[in-house]
């Protein structure tokens, strides 16, 4: 029957949309405004599904709720299909082999290449290779703190730091009080804490419907949610 092929769109591009509403809500208590809401769901699936067919299934219905996506053949549905010229958009970021290749000793050389190799425009950089809260105090913070702070001086975007691993809730709320405490933080126009626009966190693993929900819960009354 037909429903054999359109149940897997059907069901991502709900579950999608079920995100896109808590995100929504917790963006309407906290931000200043909504433009960030499409690009505050990232879609990484192409690594987890069966077949590149799957992928394109899937990765053009992410595509319908919001534009972040590493899923090619997501976009490529959408053009070839859909007619939309360009409907996701990702930034260059490391993963885990990209770190650990240099060895522990060098991680920090790891992370400086990253920010001189894509001087300009976002980076995202998982930073849970051996030590988050190290990476996020020591090395981001204190011995790659003056290339960071110049891409704010330079307004050429941001730097995010990826805490890939740990009950996610403990971890960004931990990571984001670590980064406030090194880079400083603002109030937004609803008393909510926010980092300077340079520097933004990324939870990368273990996000599901119920997890994004507790993900926001620590933050309540502190910091703004969804940077």
């Amino acid at each position: 029957t037909i429903l054999v092929e359109v149940w897997y769109p059907m069901t991502v591009a709900t579950q999608s949309k079920a995100f896109k509403d808590i995100i929504a809500k917790h963006l309407r208590e906290t931000a200043d405004n909504m433009d960030g809401l499409p690009f505050k769901l990232h879609d990484f699936g192409f690594r987890g599904v069966s077949s590149v067919q799957s992928a394109s299934l899937g990765g053009a219905a992410h595509l319908v709720n919001f534009q972040g996506t590493d899923t090619i053949a997501g976009i490529v549905m959408a053009r070839d299909y859909y007619g939309c010229p360009m409907a996701g958009y990702s930034v260059p970021a490391a993963e885990h082999s990209t770190i650990t290749a240099w060895g522990r000793e060098n991680e920090v050389k790891a992370f400086q290449n990253m920010l001189t190799q894509f001087s300009t425009g976002t980076v995202a950089c998982v930073s849970d290779s051996y030590n988050i809260w190290e990476a996020c105090e020591k090395l981001w913070g204190e011995e790659l703190k003056d290339l960071i702070e110049d891409r704010g001086k330079r307004g050429v975007g941001p730097l995010v730091v990826r805490p890939d691993s740990g009950d996610p809730p403990t971890c960004v709320l931990k990571v984001l009080n670590i980064l406030g405490e090194k880079f400083g933080t603002t109030l937004n126009s609803k008393g909510y804490k926010m980092l300077p626009p340079y520097i933004r966190v990324l939870q990368g693993d273990g996000i599901n419907l119920e997890m994004v929900e507790k993900n926001f819960e620590p933050h309540e009354g502190e910091w703004m949610e969804c940077r």
